[in-house]
């Protein structure tokens, strides 16, 4: 077991020639590589610098680099277009799509007891280590695993073998993990690199990946005062040591406590980034530790158009409906399809603000019909703009034509709260044997 770089700091500001340097110098220690395989994220994390990351790997091994697997988990295929801009002049016959649904592979499984205890008795299955065959099967002797460690609201901090298990997993694995985390309570894992559904993945890592030949590169970003986005620390080694150091900086420089609890948040989601409530619903995940209650929580998404990132799940959604813990758990128990996809499940629980603040959605190309119908009020997004400018607004506290307004430019980058809501469970209800 091995740590390459740990280089971070909260006032670090790595250049790219920095990361470069300091990737290719670790890459270095390796040795030889002869068929390597780069797992970076896809477009919802391109501020991580992960696509430059993943251009620098490719440029070092050259003809070395059989593929690159974005870890899509359950998100749609990259466009040609999304891939040429976040990992630039790379050539397109390298990458390959995850299909979580067929191309995988199960490697072995945690135990069903485990997995209750970890979850304190709130289900009752066992969870299945899956990956992709191109990581299972390929013939690689390097799996480089590539991406940024920041809170989380499924596993408290993203990434690590999250990247692996979830991001190349399948849909047994990913929902059981998503479900795990949503009736163990998203409030009592968020910003928490330790929680029980690392404890399973980590389980899983320890039994049944140690064969393969993975090694971690995650980075750590935040804003800088000024503006623009800091590197403020690349950790790259092939041990939990590695995400630990990543974990410990992150909380650091992306987890901000507020002095007062909100009352009204405005969330900006980058049309390039954010084109449905699968992920948009980060703007929820990411302040209701910081909301007020009867807080109002406006997002304004000009590139939302859907609301799963896939059709099955799309589907669910809009049956369903954001409506609560209870409600999701009562429609979990009675409804099989639900039951067979408990991703859906979780995130229909995760988006939900349980009846304590309102959440306005101002969607660039859903109806209103639509967005009342999951549960959610409605706003219309160039009204909502011209009040809201997002380019004109501070991070934080601003006040708008005599409305006290917190400004949060991109929820993917960080985590609010307020200190009387740390430590505070959301189970939601009896969830015991669930599953």
């Amino acid at each position: 077991m091995s740590l390459y770089c740990a280089q971070g700091a909260a006032d670090l500001d790595l250049s790219s020639d920095q990361l470069q340097a300091l990737l290719v110098g670790s890459l270095e220690k390796l040795g030889a590589r002869h068929r390597v395989l780069l797992v970076p994220p896809d477009q919802t994390r391109a501020h991580s610098r992960a696509g430059e990351l993943t251009r620098y790997a490719w440029q070092h091994y050259g003809a070395r680099v059989d593929a690159v697997m974005p870890a899509l988990g359950t998100h749609t295929a990259m466009s040609a277009q999304q891939i040429q801009h976040m990992y630039g002049e790379m050539p397109l016959e390298l990458f390959r799509a995850h299909d979580w649904r067929n191309d995988i592979e199960t490697l072995g499984e945690v135990p069903r007891e485990f997995v209750q205890e970890q979850s304190e008795g709130r289900v009752n299955f066992p969870w299945p280590a899956q990956v992709n065959r191109l990581l299972s099967r390929g013939g690689h002797d390097l799996i480089l695993s590539i991406g940024q460690v920041v809170p989380h609201e499924v596993i408290g901090m993203a990434n690590y073998n999250k990247n692996i298990l979830v991001g190349t997993g399948g849909r047994e694995g990913i929902n059981r993990s998503h479900y795990l985390g949503a009736v163990y309570g998203m409030e009592r894992i968020m910003g928490r690199a330790v929680n029980p559904v690392r404890n399973v993945l980590n389980y899983a890592s320890d039994h049944f990946l140690s064969n393969l030949p993975i090694v971690y590169v995650l980075t750590v970003v935040s804003r800088r005062a000024t503006g623009g986005l800091a590197v403020r620390g690349l950790f790259i080694g092939d041990d939990l040591e590695c995400f630990q150091l990543a974990a410990e900086l992150s909380l650091k420089v992306n987890f901000e406590l507020v002095a007062e609890p909100i009352r009204k948040a405005v969330v900006y989601l980058d049309p390039e980034e954010f084109h449905s409530t699968w992920l948009g619903n980060k703007a929820v995940y990411r302040t209701r530790m910081a909301l007020a209650d009867d807080a109002e929580l406006i997002i304004l998404a000009p590139g939302v158009k859907e609301f799963g990132e896939d059709r099955t799940i799309d589907r669910l959604i809009r049956k369903y409906g954001y409506f609560g813990t209870p409600a999701t758990l009562k429609a979990v128990a009675e409804n099989p399809e639900l039951a067979a996809d408990l991703s859906a499940a979780a995130h229909l629980i995760h988006g939900s603000s349980e009846g304590r603040f309102r959440i306005t959605w101002c969607p660039g190309h859903l109806s209103r019909a639509e967005v009342e119908g999951v549960g959610f009020a409605f706003g219309e997004l160039n009204r909502m703009l011209e009040r809201y400018q997002s380019e004109t607004m501070n991070a934080g506290n601003n006040r708008v034509a005599g409305e006290d307004i917190f400004f949060i430019a991109n929820p993917g980058l960080g985590l609010w709260a307020h200190p009387n809501r740390l430590g505070e469970g959301n189970s939601g209800g009896n969830t015991e044997n669930a599953g």
